[in-house]
């Protein structure tokens, strides 16, 4: 598992539109699994689970997205990267998390 967390000072419906497509358009077989939004007057927060093919690993790995602002503060986002193991009791050939998360890593 790989994950990416951090504070961005965005738009948050600029930000995640930008997510959507740049995953959805960084490779041909990512797929946008779900999604699910949510908002209060004090806070909103949105989820996406994409899901790719990783020729190195060959086998799907997915990254779920997760994005909270609470007023007009930053967005805190929340990225895991899974599925990239192949083996049966413990994880090895990780790379198709690490460059699905390398994707987010340079939209943002």
């Amino acid at each position: 598992m790989a994950k990416l967390e951090q504070f961005i000072t965005s738009d948050f419906d600029s930000l995640l539109s930008r997510i959507e497509n740049g995953i959805m358009g960084g490779s041909i077989s990512a797929s946008l699994e779900d999604a699910s939004d949510f908002t209060t007057p004090e806070a909103r927060c949105s989820v996406r689970v994409f899901e790719r093919y990783s020729y190195i690993g060959g086998n799907r790995v997915s990254l779920s997205v997760t994005l909270f602002q609470a007023g007009n503060g930053p967005v805190a986002l929340s990225a895991i990267a899974s599925g990239g193991s192949q083996a049966m009791f413990f994880k090895i050939n990780t790379f198709g998390e690490e460059a699905f998360l390398d994707k987010l890593r340079e939209l943002l």
